[in-house]
C-alpha cells in the first residue's frame, strides 16, 4: 500500500474531542489530514457530595450487592470525593467484598491503581447491551441492589434493563456534561460543516453529538448542518456513538477495530479517501432525480405508463402485466450469464443485472421491470455469513439463535456496502426504455428475520417462533434494526431511479393474524411511514389469506395477492381503496395455452375493469415453465382486457 493511500491526503477533518483535542489534532495531522478540532463540551462535577456519602456508607454497612463503574474518569473521582468525607481503606474494603462490574479497561485500570480486580470486566465494544448480557451470563441480579456510576446523561437502557431483570437500581451520578467555556471553536466548525467545507467529522463520545446540533440549533443553522452531515463521511469511535448519531437521523460510515481515539484515527486514515469518494458518489446520486436528463417541463414516459397508472387506480388501455422472478432460470439468456459466474457474484455486478432484466423485459413485452437482485444481500452488511448452495439454496453460516446473538446484528447505517444495488438500479433505469418503469425491492422484516434465525429455508419456523416467544423484547429488537435498514435501502432504491418499489413478505404466511399484528405489522407501519412518497409500494405476502386486512391496515399503495384467494373477495377485503396486484397461480404456466387463458380470464374477470389492477402471478415464475407460455400470458392478458 503507498503512503498515499495510507493518509488522509489533506481531507478536511472535523472533530470534537475536548480533554485530549491537543492530541487528537496531533494524530490527523500527522496522518496528513487539515485537522480542525473544536472542544464541544466539559465535564462538571455534581454539586452536593451527600448522595456520594449516602452511598458509601450503605455500602460499608452492607446495603449494596452490586456496583457497576462506566467510566475511568468516573470511577477516580467517585474514590477520591467519597474519601473527603469517609475513611478510605474502609471503603475500598467494602468495595472489594461485593461484585465490581468495569465497563472495559478504563474503570478497570483506576480500580487496579487502588488495589481492586473487579469481578466482571465487560468486553468490546462495552455498550450496555454487552453489560446486560455479562450479568445474564455470570451473575444474575434478580432481587441484588445495583449501584450504576453515572456520567453525563443517565444511561436509560442499562436502568431499565437492570430493573427488567429484577434489581434494584440506585443512581450514583459524579459528573454531568455542559457545553465549553469557548464556543467560538465549536461555532467555526458549524459553519465549516454547514458550508460544505469538512470532508470527514470524528466524533469520540454520544454528547458530541447532542452538543453539536444543540450549538448549530442556537445558531440558527441547524437544518444546513443536518443536510451537510449527510454527505459528510462520519466515523464514530464506537457502537454508543454510533447508536447516538443514528438517533439523531445520521448514518455512521466508519468505526474503528477497537474503540479507541488511537486506533479510530489510524484506521480511518488507511480508507477515508475511499470513503469520501463514495459518499460523495452516492449523495449525488440520491439528490439527482432519475429524470434529470429531461426538460423540466417534460414528463417521462413512465409516468404515464399502464403500471405507474394503475399503481394510482386510474384507467388504463389494457391490465398492465409483470411478473415476479421474470428474469431467471427459465429463460436460456439466463442461464447462459448464469454459467459464467456464481448467483452472488452475478447479483454483486450491476451490468449483466441489467443485461439479464432488460432481455427479459424485451423477450416477455411485460409493462414493467424489476431490478433483478435477491432478498438476502442486505443481510451481509448486517453481519450475517451468507453463501448460495448449489440445490440447497442461501445458507446463513452464523444464524440468530439466542436473544444474545441479535447485539452482533449490526444496523444499516448506509448504503455503502449495497452500492452495487445501487448501481444496479442506475445502470437498469438507464438501459430499460422510458416507457418501462422500474421496481426495487427488499425482504420485509419478518422473512428476514426468518433466513436469520433459520439460516435457510424452513418448513416449521422453529427457531424463528422459538425466538420470536420467548424472547420478546430481542425479537423487537431484531426487527427494529431491520425495519430501518430497509428504509434506507428502498430509499436509496428510489433515488437511483426506481419509480416503484416491493416489499416481499414471502414467509409471514406461517403466522396467525394475532401474531402478524403484534410481532410484525408494527415493523411494516414503520417502513411504510418512512418510505418516499414519490414511489408507490407494493406490499406483497403470500401463504395465508387471513392476513390480507391486516396487510392493508399495515399499509402499502398496493396489495399483492397470492393464488389462495380469488382476487374479487381478495380486493372487496383489502378495500378498494387500494390497488391490488395478482393473482395467477404460477404452475397454471405448465398447463396447455387453453387453461392458460381460461385461468387468466378469471383473474381478469374477478377484477371486473376496476382501475388498479396490476396482473401479476401469485408468486415467481418456476424453472420448469416454458418462456413461450409466459410470452403467450403477457399477450392474452393485454388482448382481453384491452378497453
Amino acid at each position: 500500500m503507498t503512503q498515499e493511500k495510507q493518509s488522509f491526503s489533506q481531507l478536511r477533518i472535523a472533530a470534537f474531542e475536548s480533554r485530549r483535542a491537543t492530541e487528537m489534532a496531533r494524530l490527523v495531522e500527522r496522518s496528513h489530514g487539515t485537522a480542525f478540532v473544536s472542544p464541544s463540551m466539559q465535564e462538571i462535577a455534581v454539586d452536593e457530595d451527600r448522595p456520594l456519602i449516602d452511598f458509601a456508607n450503605r455500602l460499608i454497612t452492607g446495603q449494596i450487592d452490586v456496583v457497576i463503574l462506566l467510566t475511568g474518569v468516573g470511577t477516580r473521582q467517585l474514590i477520591e470525593r467519597i474519601s473527603r468525607s469517609v475513611n478510605q481503606q474502609r471503603f475500598l474494603d467494602s468495595l472489594s467484598d461485593i461484585k465490581t462490574v468495569a465497563r472495559g479497561p478504563k474503570p478497570t485500570s483506576v480500580l487496579k491503581e487502588f488495589g481492586i480486580t473487579p469481578t466482571l470486566r465487560v468486553p468490546e465494544p462495552n455498550t450496555w447491551r454487552e453489560i446486560l448480557a455479562t450479568l445474564d451470563n455470570r451473575l444474575p441480579v434478580t432481587n441484588h441492589v445495583v449501584a450504576v456510576q453515572e456520567y453525563g446523561e443517565r444511561n436509560v437502557s442499562l436502568i431499565a434493563g437492570l430493573q427488567a431483570r429484577g434489581a434494584i437500581v440506585e443512581s450514583v451520578p459524579i459528573y454531568r456534561w455542559d457545553l465549553p467555556e469557548d464556543l467560538a471553536p465549536l461555532q467555526e466548525n458549524i459553519r465549516r460543516l454547514a458550508a460544505g467545507e469538512i470532508d470527514v467529522a470524528l466524533f469520540t463520545a454520544a454528547q458530541q453529538v447532542v452538543h453539536l446540533l444543540r450549538v448549530a440549533e442556537e445558531m440558527g443553522l441547524k437544518s444546513e448542518l443536518h443536510a451537510r452531515l449527510r454527505n459528510v463521511t462520519i466515523a464514530s469511535i464506537g457502537p454508543t456513538t454510533s447508536q447516538a448519531l443514528r438517533d439523531h437521523g445520521l448514518s455512521v460510515d466508519f468505526e474503528p477495530s477497537h474503540a479507541k481515539m488511537g486506533h479510530l484515527v489510524h484506521e480511518l486514515s488507511l480508507q477515508a479517501v475511499d470513503l469520501v469518494k463514495k459518499k460523495q458518489l452516492l449523495a449525488t446520486r440520491m439528490i439527482t432525480p432519475s429524470n434529470a436528463s429531461l426538460p423540466s417541463d417534460q414528463t417521462p414516459a413512465w409516468d404515464d405508463s399502464p403500471f405507474m397508472r394503475a399503481c394510482r387506480r386510474q384507467k388504463t388501455p389494457c391490465t398492465p402485466v409483470w411478473l415476479m422472478r421474470q428474469a431467471g432460470r427459465y429463460m436460456a439468456e439466463y442461464r447462459t450469464v448464469r454459467a459464467q459466474t456464481t448467483f452472488l457474484d452475478l447479483c454483486k455486478n450491476p451490468q449483466l443485472c441489467s443485461e439479464v432484466m432488460c432481455t427479459a423485459v424485451e423477450r416477455l413485452g411485460v409493462d414493467a421491470a424489476i431490478i433483478f437482485s435477491d432478498l438476502l444481500p442486505i443481510l451481509e452488511p448486517m453481519g450475517l455469513d451468507l453463501e448460495f448452495v448449489a440445490g440447497d439454496g442461501p445458507k446463513i453460516g452464523n444464524p440468530v439463535r439466542e436473544a444474545s446473538d441479535v447485539n452482533r446484528i449490526v444496523e444499516l447505517e448506509n448504503i455503502d456496502s449495497l452500492h452495487f444495488v445501487v448501481e444496479t438500479v442506475a445502470q437498469t433505469r438507464r438501459d430499460l426504455p422510458e416507457s418501462i418503469p422500474l421496481i426495487g425491492f427488499a425482504g420485509a422484516p419478518f422473512t428476514l428475520a426468518s433466513y436469520a434465525i433459520e439460516g435457510g429455508s424452513s418448513r416449521s419456523f422453529l427457531h424463528t417462533k422459538t425466538l420470536m416467544y420467548r424472547e420478546p423484547d430481542a425479537w423487537h429488537d431484531l426487527m427494529q434494526r431491520l425495519s430501518r435498514s430497509i428504509v434506507l435501502y428502498l430509499n436509496a432504491q428510489i433515488a437511483a431511479g426506481a419509480q416503484a418499489v416491493q416489499l416481499f413478505d414471502s414467509w409471514v404466511g406461517c403466522l396467525g393474524t394475532e401474531d402478524y399484528r403484534h410481532y410484525v405489522m408494527p415493523y411494516i407501519r414503520q417502513i411504510v411511514e418512512g418510505l418516499s412518497p414519490e414511489a408507490p409500494l407494493i406490499h406483497f405476502g403470500t401463504g395465508n389469506p387471513a392476513l390480507l386486512p391486516l396487510m392493508a391496515e399495515a399499509g402499502g399503495d398496493i396489495i399483492g395477492v397470492d393464488w389462495r384467494i380469488g382476487l374479487a373477495e381478495a380486493w372487496q377485503t383489502v378495500g378498494h381503496d387500494r390497488a391490488v396486484q395478482g393473482n395467477l397461480d404460477p404452475l397454471v404456466l405448465l398447463a396447455d395455452r387453453e387453461t392458460i387463458a381460461a385461468r387468466a380470464t378469471k383473474v381478469l374477470e374477478a377484477a371486473a375493469n376496476r382501475p388498479g389492477h396490476i396482473f401479476n402471478l401469485g408468486h415467481g415464475v418456476l424453472q420448469q415453465t416454458p418462456v413461450d407460455n409466459v410470452r403467450y400470458l403477457v399477450d392474452f392478458v393485454h388482448e382481453a382486457s384491452s378497453r
